[in-house]
């Protein structure tokens, strides 16, 4: 089971294990990882799981969708690692990735 390691809004490091086929979102609230929303519940509408890639996995984990990125453009302080983490699966190549949580209630 892949590693994930997610940094909350409040700087906390949290290492989880998540399963394969999940996706981050989904690892996030069954860890209960402070900050992810989720208000649409994973249906890439809301932009309330919004989250930053750590650069050194940006290429690993891939860019977003055309789709993604539309709800992206809702995002509260977009950067160019920004990620919904709804649309990212996790997979065995992704154990050890770093995901910074965003301001997602502002």
């Amino acid at each position: 089971m892949p590693r994930i390691v997610y940094i909350d809004v409040n700087g906390e490091r949290h290492e989880c294990n998540v399963a394969n086929g999940v996706s981050l979102m989904e690892g996030a609230i069954q860890n209960g990882i402070a900050g992810i929303l989720a208000i649409c519940g994973g249906s890439c509408a809301c932009s309330t799981c919004h989250a930053y890639i750590d650069p050194a996995w940006t290429d690993k984990v891939g860019a977003p969708s055309p789709i993604e990125e539309s709800t992206l453009e809702l995002a509260y302080d977009r950067k160019p690692n920004s990620r919904l983490t709804c649309q990212v699966q996790v997979s065995d190549a992704l154990d050890g990735l770093v995901v910074h949580v965003a301001q997602n209630d502002a």
